[in-house]
């Protein structure tokens, strides 16, 4: 990343800081009120650019909505969308931060702060970049504003939002992603999730483990027995839940060749192969194929020396789709194995508790050739095309009403969103601001 004067830094920071500082987590109702605040905070910064917004409530969420017009003839001037989300993820556990959370915080560097990467910071770097243009009368394009306000919690008010609206767009951007070496990337495939809770019982009551052990079900072998019929081998799930997996082209493939190997990857993140060949498949493993990851599990005692037979348990377990897949399939699927795995005698409830399918971008559309040139122009590299791992809910939302969307951005791997000490290098916000202003000014020629 190219160097920047310090004073303006400086400058973006100190306009960024009260927006990270709202501990904006939507997966906390006790906090739904600072929810609404970082909304309101994105709603009167649209406002400050010159255009309209208000904050509505959809579905129980709060939603901002609004428009900036172009400087010259909004009447024949394109319409863009900027999307973004003002929820962040809890920021536990807070020991392990070098400083509060919520406290936007500058260390050797980089600046730190639950949200600054995902996607408080990111999402900013747009709305300066509106402000601006709009505040010089440069702005060529209508920025229509769409951000929600709980992407954390895979929420659908967005995407519900974007079905009922017909006004539509020539294109899309957002910055939710990440740097691949040192370069810009635009994303041509999310994957999907499907999120369950798995319930077992195995009786009346918990027993002596004593008395009944070896004789009696035990709800956590019974859970465990079951989920273990569903998880890879090899690095591939059971061909049940690989349904649809659509192909990997070879320019694709190409380009995933000049990304650092899948065991710096891991050695950056501080994780460790899951068998011998996950460093050599990490870019097909967490972009084309699917998973199943168990995110918790809860029965018995974990903590005291107490020899209970437990008689229920549960799990949090989330599926990631690969594009191509169809959700109620590889659920129905999932839930096939886990009933053919479990032992007689036990009871089991699956909850569906949320989904979403993956999204799917056309590399050749021309908003996308256009952002490829406003990015080499702005950073000095024109970006890779590759796919992401994770699940964006209003990607399959555009695509299915033909809106363009570029899906990028501006994290080094160790910006650690959704972990502690969070960050962003203090050069990412003047790179954003001028690849977002370099972008939109291309736009003008859709």
């Amino acid at each position: 990343m190219n160097p920047t004067p310090g004073h303006q830094v400086d400058a973006l920071v100190a306009q960024l800081t009260p927006f990270l500082e709202i501990p904006s987590i939507s997966a906390e109702p006790a906090h739904a009120e600072d929810v609404r605040r970082a909304g309101a905070w994105v709603r009167d910064a649209v406002r400050a650019a010159g255009g309209d917004a208000e904050m509505i409530d959809w579905e129980g969420h709060p939603l901002v909505v609004g428009e900036v017009p172009a400087s010259r003839a909004p009447a024949s001037a394109p319409t863009v969308m900027v999307y973004g989300h003002f929820d962040v993820q809890p920021p536990e556990p807070r020991e392990q931060w070098a400083s509060d959370p919520f406290v936007a915080t500058v260390r050797d560097g980089w600046l730190h702060a639950r949200g600054v990467a995902d996607n408080k910071g990111q999402l900013f770097m747009l709305l300066r970049a509106v402000a601006e243009l709009a505040g010089e009368e440069a702005l060529p394009v209508n920025v229509r504003i769409c951000c929600d306000g709980e992407e954390e919690t895979l929420g659908h008010s967005i995407v519900d939002f974007l079905a009922a609206d017909e006004r539509g767009a020539d294109a899309c951007v957002i910055f939710d992603f990440a740097y691949q070496e040192g370069r810009p990337a635009f994303i041509v495939a999310t994957r999907g999730m499907v999120f369950f809770r798995v319930h077992v019982r195995t009786g009346a009551g918990d027993l002596h483990s004593g008395m009944y052990g070896g004789a009696a079900l035990n709800a956590i072998h019974a859970l465990t027995t079951a989920l273990g019929a569903t998880l890879a081998r090899d690095g591939r799930l059971p061909e049940p839940l690989r349904a649809g997996i659509a192909a990997v082209d070879d320019a694709e493939a190409a380009a995933w060749a000049q990304l650092r190997h899948g065991s710096q990857e891991l050695a950056a993140a501080g994780a460790r192969p899951m068998d011998p060949s996950a460093a050599d498949e990490f870019h097909a493993r967490t972009w084309a194929e699917p998973t199943v990851e168990i995110n918790g599990v809860l029965g018995g005692e974990p903590l005291l020396q107490k020899t209970v037979l437990p008689v229920q348990a549960q799990a949090n377990v989330s599926l990631r789709l690969a594009p191509g897949q169809d959700a109620d399939v590889v659920s129905a699927a999932f839930e096939q194995l886990l009933r053919d795995a479990l032992p007689a005698g036990a009871e089991l409830t699956l909850e569906r508790l949320s989904s979403t399918p993956a999204g799917s971008v056309d590399p050749h559309a021309r908003a996308i050739q256009l952002g490829l040139d406003a990015f080499e122009r702005a950073t000095g590299t024109r970006p890779l095309l590759v796919r992401a791992g994770g699940t964006l809910p209003i990607a399959r939302a555009l695509a299915d009403r033909g809106i363009p969307t570029i899906m990028t951005g501006f994290l080094p791997p160790e910006a650690n969103a959704h972990a502690p000490n969070e960050g962003i290098p203090l050069a990412t916000l003047p790179l954003g601001v001028a690849a977002a202003r370099e972008l939109l000014t291309a736009w003008a020629a859709l």
